[in-house]
């Protein structure tokens, strides 16, 4: 009886120790499973390699901005360019270094067109008289006797200081000449004339003067005197050669 006992506990303990390792190969048998659960993990593991590869290509992707911000920053440059395209303010502050303003030049030249403009007329500014159709009576009796009358040329030269002026009239009493030394007239070079009228027509001497003629139309001339002690101008004239006539002989 005790020997069937023994017989029954050992085939149990055989029977048990069976089970325990059909279960261990089954635990190590799912462990390889490709179902497992476990597998999806390590795949997705696996992809990591790729979305790792997938980050690099995001570098490369960077690198490529890495260009882009290569172009930018010549672009950037670029623009820094453009502000030094500022020198277009260097270029003002070179035109600043003329020694006349541009204002001023302007100004001047619009004034010597100004002045050819009336000279067409006979005319020059701040005296009212004009060339051929005004008369000495006009001139004495809007601003009196002259300081002092002069025989020059072909006519008689009425001077005027305070006023700045010298009326020329031939012997009928016609004015021919009309001349003006306005202090703004005497700060003109020939540079400036030429810059503003162009060359003269014609350029004669008158001692060490030098006169600077531009035909202002078929009857008027505007005339430039410049002294050469000081390269400016020292008076301006509007003459009428066709009224220059010297009716003072016979």
């Amino acid at each position: 009886m005790k020997k069937s006992k023994s017989v029954t506990m050992l085939a149990f303990a055989a029977l048990m120790a069976g089970v325990l390792m059909l279960s261990a190969c089954n635990n190590n048998t799912n462990g390889d499973d490709p179902s497992n659960t476990t597998t999806p993990a390590n795949d997705s593991s696996g992809s990591n390699a790729p979305s790792n590869n997938a980050d690099q290509g995001g570098d490369q992707v960077n690198g490529d901005n890495g260009d882009g911000n290569s172009t930018n920053a010549p672009a950037g440059n670029s623009g820094n360019a453009g502000n030094s395209g500022n020198s277009g303010n260097s270029g003002n502050a070179d035109n600043g270094s003329v020694s006349t303003p541009p204002k001023d030049e302007d100004a001047t030249a619009k004034m010597l067109k100004a002045m050819l403009a009336l000279a067409k007329e006979g005319k020059v500014e701040g005296i009212p008289f004009q060339a051929i159709k005004g008369l000495t009576e006009d001139v004495e009796k809007e601003w009196g006797k002259a300081d002092k009358s002069d025989f020059a040329g072909k006519g008689i030269y009425a001077t005027y200081a305070k006023k700045h002026a010298v009326i020329g009239y031939n012997k009928g009493s016609q004015i021919f000449d009309v001349r003006s030394d306005a202090p703004e007239l005497q700060k003109l070079t020939l540079k400036q004339i030429e810059t503003a009228l162009g060359k003269a027509a014609k350029v004669t001497k008158n001692g060490t003067d030098s006169i600077y003629t531009y035909a202002a139309s078929k009857t008027y001339e505007l005339r430039f005197v410049i002294a050469a002690e000081t390269g400016k101008v020292d008076h301006i004239s509007v003459y009428a050669p066709s009224a220059a006539v010297n009716n003072m002989a016979g």
